[in-house]
């Protein structure tokens, strides 16, 4: 059959039509970034690709690292071109251990933090009497137990000194002490005759068995019922402020390491999380540690469990419980594998130790990390035995479970960090020589003052490290932690005593401690934590290249800019500029 004219030209003309439009659709060039930083030294983190000039940002997500070529594909009519002149980009930093109301609240009730002496702590408080005028308890929080030789045991005579008619309530900057008057002892109902509390101490004088002032661990709890409670407003300031005085140091991300829960799963710390993300206020990724209830047994995982369930359904990642296995070494409430110095105490732990083996594998089998607080050697034996306990009985899980502070380890127990899978958590700040460390060498000797913070020997032995302050116990800045843990010296300083130089890391040890492992202990590794494209584009600019730095020059080093999901949440771009 005869086609009708033109049928032919049709069909041709329909078939070049459909190739330049599948040409066409070919080469489209990819969406345009919204940010380009280029001519930078941009460390990522990555083994795969550690270096690189420059990376290209897109809907708050990282779409291209490499070359400047490389990205400059994804240039488009709105992308802005930020030229960091060779500057240093990290990704933005994590901190595993943070306590965002307990550090706003001492910052912003009587802080006692900028006291060099007790004439400064006295000045400061009578301050705090006299700006709020009544008879309600002055709170705050601060004084250093160095101030107190020879055991950083605090008296009530200094507080009396500037009131016996309202109670004066200080935490320690630790947290494990407070340091009390002589009206809060009356007020508390606290005697001569007031036995102590399970896992508890009223410190008292030696001759007449009165309290002279200082209550520790689970003994605090005496003095609580004195203490105005929070409200919910000052508990979403409280999140608001750390925020952003984390995005002020580079910091994006923590973990909330000790919330409590009650037994139907209800935690006024995490209504406050969710109420600040859901006003747009949250400029960091939150994971929340459950508190562990030592004076409970098993009755109570129900009811964190339920916590848990909870904090996760609102968007609040809770995956992760915090024990206090043991106190601090000065005031000997550490619990240590041998005797203090001079004494037949070696401490205690503050939970049974086969208790803590049931609740690690219980939270274990379900997938959730278990956080320990282990201060002493002993503690530590017996925390990384719990975690032994739980991979015995639950096999290879996936669990990044952690101990933190590790003032004193046992040679014997480095090895077992990387056997066991477990995260090394140290306060980097914390290992130099300074008074502190005057009052541990008093109670432990010089001998086991040879295995402080182990950091080198546990990562030369297969482990791996997770960084995070404590704040406010210290600094949260990450670039001072950094040369602190290089050096094991206090910054800024060339003739400063380290504290065993030889366990010092490397500097990129450190930075992957501080990013890319918290962000594995924070269960946040898929979306951040290194320079990677796919990953949320968090990352930090840097005003100096810390690899070419002195090592004692780092802690100078400033932040420009923070970007949390591609937006400066701190800092500004003219600042590149200069």
């Amino acid at each position: 059959m005869p086609r009708a004219p033109g049928t032919m030209f049709i069909a041709r003309y329909a078939t070049l039509v459909l190739l330049l439009a599948s040409a066409a659709a070919t080469a489209q060039p990819k969406a345009a970034a919204d940010t380009i930083l280029t001519n930078g030294r941009i460390y990522t983190v990555n083994k795969g690709q550690p270096w690189a000039q420059s990376v290209a940002i897109r809907n708050g997500k990282i779409v291209a690292v490499g070359s400047p070529a490389a990205t400059a594909k994804l240039k488009g009519a709105k992308t802005r071109i930020v030229d960091l002149r060779g500057r240093l980009v990290l990704p933005a930093f994590g901190d595993a251990h943070a306590h965002p109301l307990f550090g706003a609240l001492s910052f912003t009730r009587c802080s006692l933090h900028k006291g060099k002496s007790l004439e400064d702590y006295q000045r400061i408080i009578a301050k705090c009497v006299a700006d709020k005028p009544g008879t309600g308890a002055i709170y705050g929080a601060g004084w250093e137990d160095a101030l107190f030789p020879p055991n950083g045991v605090p008296r009530k005579e200094i507080l009396d000194s500037v009131s016996t008619t309202r109670p004066l309530i200080f935490d320690s900057v630790g947290g494990h002490t407070i340091w009390v008057n002589s009206k809060a002892l009356e007020l508390a109902g606290i005697t001569r005759d007031t036995k102590d509390p399970v896992n508890g101490t009223i410190d008292r004088d030696p001759k007449t068995g009165e309290p002279i002032g200082g209550l520790q661990e689970s003994a605090q709890g005496l003095v609580q019922q004195l203490i105005p409670p929070p409200t919910d407003g000052e508990i979403q300031a409280a999140v608001r402020y750390t925020a952003q005085l984390f995005n002020s140091l580079g910091i994006v991300a923590w973990n909330d390491a000790g919330v409590d829960f009650d037994d139907r799963g209800g935690s006024r710390m995490v209504d406050a999380y969710r109420a600040v993300k859901a006003a747009g206020q949250l400029s960091s990724y939150v994971s929340v540690s459950l508190k562990w209830k030592n004076e409970r047994g098993m009755d109570q995982l129900p009811g964190l469990l339920k916590a848990a369930a909870r904090g996760n359904a609102l968007g609040i990642p809770t995956h992760t419980v915090k024990f206090y296995v043991d106190g601090v070494i000065p005031q000997k409430t550490a619990y240590m594998l041998a005797p203090y110095e001079g004494d037949t105490s070696r401490g205690a732990p503050q939970i049974d130790p086969e208790m803590m083996k049931k609740a690690v594998t219980a939270i274990d089998a379900r997938g959730m990390h278990a956080f320990l607080h282990a201060i002493g050697d002993g503690g530590v034996r017996i925390s990384l035995d719990a975690v032994e306990a739980a991979r015995e009985a639950n096999g290879a899980k996936p669990t990044a479970h952690m101990v933190t502070h590790l003032n004193v380890v046992d040679p014997a127990d480095h090895a077992r960090f990387g056997k066991l899978n477990t995260y090394a958590q140290f306060q980097a700040q914390w290992s130099s020589w300074y008074p502190y460390m005057e009052l541990t060498e008093q109670a432990i000797g010089k001998k086991r003052m040879q295995y402080i913070y182990p950091a080198g020997s546990i990562v030369r032995a297969g482990g791996k490290l997770a960084y995070g302050a404590d704040w406010p116990v210290d600094t949260a800045d990450p670039l001072y932690g950094l040369e602190v843990a290089i050096r094991r010296a206090t910054p800024g300083k060339l003739d400063a005593k380290p504290l065993l130089a030889n366990e010092g890391v490397s500097l990129a040890t450190a930075i992957e401690a501080y990013t890319l492992n918290v962000a594995h202990v924070n269960g946040m590794d898929k979306f951040t934590g290194s320079i990677v494209t796919g990953k949320n584009a968090d990352l930090v600019v840097i005003d100096k290249d810390l690899f070419k730095l002195p090592a004692h020059e780092i802690a100078k080093a400033k932040v420009l800019v923070t970007l949390f999901k591609g937006k400066a949440v701190y800092g500004d771009w003219s600042k590149l500029a200069r």
